[in-house]
C-alpha cells in the first residue's frame, strides 16, 4: 500500500488538481508541502490534529513539510467560514502566537535541518508594495470568478470588506513565494480553502508557465475538524495550561460512537489494518469503550508525552470503575473569602469550578437533573454546602470535579 492509498484509505484526501502527479510525488517522498495556520490563539486547539498528523505521516514518507505562520494573513483574517469580520491583532501578540505554534509543532514535526521548515508569511507580506501587488498579481484573478467561490457568497449579505477581499489574492502569493523561494510544489488545505489554494495554483502557472509543478489537495474533514475540540468551556488546546492531560484525555474518551474509528483513522498512527480490525468487532458498549480509550491513549501520548497519557488512562479507568473518585481528577480550591457565612451556594461553586458560564446556566442544568454531588441528585438550586468534607460533583454522565476548602 502505497501512502497515497493510506491517506485514501484514511479517508483524509477530498479533491485534487493533479491526481496522477500528486500521488507519484507522495509515494516517492518528493512533495515539499506547506499548510498554513493563523496564529490567532497563543496556542494549536484540537482543530489543527488532522494537519499536524498529516504533516507527520508525509515527513515519516521522506516529504518535506512547511509550516506557514500567518504573521501576514493574521493581519486581515479569512472570509473563509465566517459570518463576521474576524479581530485583529497586534504584530506583537501575532509574534508571540507563532512562537508558541513552533515549541508545539515540534511534538509532530521534526525541524532539524533540512527536515522541515517553519516560515512567517509576514517576512514578504508586510513588505509588498501595493502597485506592485495590483500590477503583478492582482491582474491575474478574474472579481467576478472571486465572487462565485462560497468563501465569498456566505458573506455577501452581511457585507464583505474589501479587507478581506484581499486575502486570497494574499493566500495564493504565499504559494507563489514559496514555490519560487522553497521548492514548494503542493500545497494542502481543508476543504473551505479550496477557492484559496485554487487561487494559488493558477497563479504560479499564470506566472510561470502551464508546466509549474504546483498542485492542491484537500483534507476531507476539515469542516469537522475545525468544530472538533469545541466544549462547553471553549475550545481543546495543545497547551497543558489552557487545557489539562485529564481534560484532554477525557474529552478524546468521551467521543461519540459514531466519530471514534473516524478519529483512529485520521489522527493516530496505529496501522490501518488494526483499526478496521477494530471497526469490524464494534458490537457492544464495552468494544466502543476499549476503542475510545484506545484514541484517547494514543492522542494525549502525541500531544502530552506517554508516560502522561498512561497516568490519564489510570485516572480514566478509576473514575469509570471507581464512581467518579482519581486523584488526577480536576479540582478547585475555595477560599474562605467565597463563603457567606460558613456557606455557599451550588449554583455559585459550579461557575467558580467553571463547569458551568453563568449562574442561569447553572440553575438551569441543576434544575434539570444534571448535577450529582457525592453521588447524590440535587435539583435544588439553592442548596448550600459547608465543605466540611470534599465535594465530588458530577455534571451529566461523564464530566467530574472535585472541591476542597483550602
Amino acid at each position: 500500500m502505497t501512502l497515497y492509498e493510506e491517506l485514501q484509505r484514511r479517508g483524509l484526501i477530498a479533491q485534487t488538481t493533479d491526481e496522477k502527479e500528486i500521488a507519484d510525488l507522495i509515494n516517492n517522498g518528493k512533495a515539499t508541502f506547506y499548510i498554513g495556520f493563523d496564529p490567532t490563539a497563543d496556542s494549536l486547539h484540537v482543530g489543527h490534529f488532522m494537519a499536524l498528523c498529516l504533516m507527520k505521516r508525509m515527513q515519516m514518507a521522506g516529504n518535506k513539510p512547511i509550516a506557514l505562520v500567518g504573521g501576514g494573513t493574521g493581519m486581515i483574517g479569512d472570509p473563509s467560514g465566517k459570518s463576521d469580520m474576524r479581530k485583529m491583532l497586534t504584530p506583537e501578540t501575532i509574534q508571540h502566537n507563532c512562537d508558541c505554534f513552533k515549541k508545539q509543532m515540534s511534538r509532530f514535526i521534526d525541524f532539524s535541518e533540512g527536515k522541515a521548515l517553519m516560515v512567517n508569511n509576514g517576512d514578504w507580506l508586510l513588505k509588498l508594495n501595493y502597485v506592485d501587488v495590483l500590477r503583478e498579481v492582482g491582474a491575474c484573478f478574474s472579481v467576478n470568478k472571486m465572487l462565485s467561490f462560497e468563501c465569498y457568497k456566505q458573506r455577501w449579505e452581511r457585507g464583505l470588506t474589501f479587507l478581506e477581499f484581499n486575502y486570497m489574492i494574499m493566500q495564493s502569493y504565499d504559494f507563489y513565494k514559496l514555490y519560487q523561494d522553497y521548492g514548494c510544489n503542493m500545497q494542502f488545505g481543508g476543504d473551505d480553502q479550496w477557492a484559496n489554494m485554487l487561487g494559488g495554483t493558477e497563479l504560479i502557472r499564470k506566472k510561470l508557465g502551464k508546466d509549474a509543478y504546483a498542485m492542491t489537495i484537500t483534507l476531507l474533514l476539515n469542516s469537522e475538524g475545525k468544530k472538533m475540540g469545541k466544549t462547553e468551556k471553549g475550545a481543546v488546546w495543545l497547551d497543558a495550561e489552557k487545557t489539562s492531560p485529564y481534560d484532554f484525555f477525557q474529552y478524546w474518551r468521551n467521543v461519540g460512537d459514531a466519530d471514534v474509528i473516524k478519529c483512529l483513522k485520521m489522527l493516530t498512527f496505529l496501522p490501518i489494518e488494526q483499526i478496521e480490525e477494530m471497526e469490524q468487532h464494534l458490537d457492544s458498549g464495552a468494544a466502543y469503550n476499549n476503542a475510545k480509550e484506545i484514541l484517547a491513549y494514543e492522542l494525549t501520548a502525541l500531544v502530552h508525552g506517554e508516560e502522561e497519557a498512561a497516568k490519564q488512562r489510570e485516572a480514566a479507568r478509576a473514575i469509570f470503575a471507581g464512581g467518579g473518585v482519581s486523584a488526577d481528577m480536576p479540582t478547585t480550591a475555595l477560599s474562605d473569602e467565597d463563603f457567606t457565612d460558613g456557606q455557599i451556594g451550588l449554583l455559585t461553586i459550579l461557575v467558580k469550578t467553571k463547569l458551568c458560564p453563568s449562574i442561569s446556566e447553572a440553575r438551569r442544568l441543576v434544575q434539570q437533573g444534571g448535577v450529582t454531588v457525592n453521588d447524590a441528585k440535587v435539583t435544588d438550586p439553592k442548596t448550600m454546602y459547608t465543605l466540611a468534607e470534599d465535594l465530588i460533583i458530577k455534571k451529566g454522565k461523564k464530566v467530574f470535579h472535585k472541591v476542597t476548602k483550602g
